[in-house]
């Protein structure tokens, strides 16, 4: 199973972005799908998850302005970021809760990191 994420960038702050993830490979089934986000120095933290049936939760501090969504037949989770802030700046990585194909077990996957600039 492999994540690839993309849209990162720099962005002004006030500005948007959007971020996507696709998992492909093996896959039977996938639970939550999330992003989470690591600046030098920290721990990586949650930024918002999202459940299969669509449940959502978000780190505080974006509440208002991150969407998560996900498309189930591709796979793919999305972070629509609107009015960026400089402290948003981070490396953002995905992680996806999957069944393999033919397994009884989910684990959890992550994607490479892709970088977010907010900066004047």
């Amino acid at each position: 199973v492999q994540l690839q994420a993309s849209g990162g960038g720099l962005v002004q702050p006030g500005g948007s972005l959007r971020l996507s993830c696709a998992a492909s490979g093996s896959i039977g089934a996938i639970n939550v799908m999330g992003w989470y986000r690591q600046t030098p120095g920290k721990q990586r933290e949650l930024v918002a998850d999202i459940g299969s049936g669509d449940s959502t939760r978000y780190k505080d501090s974006v509440k208002g302005r991150f969407t998560i969504s996900r498309d189930n037949a591709k796979n793919t989770v999305y972070l629509q970021m609107n009015s960026l802030k400089p402290e948003d700046t981070a490396v953002y990585y995905c992680n996806a809760n999957v069944r393999r194909r033919g397994g009884l077990r989910y684990s959890d996957y992550w994607g490479p990191g892709t970088q977010v600039t907010v900066s004047s």
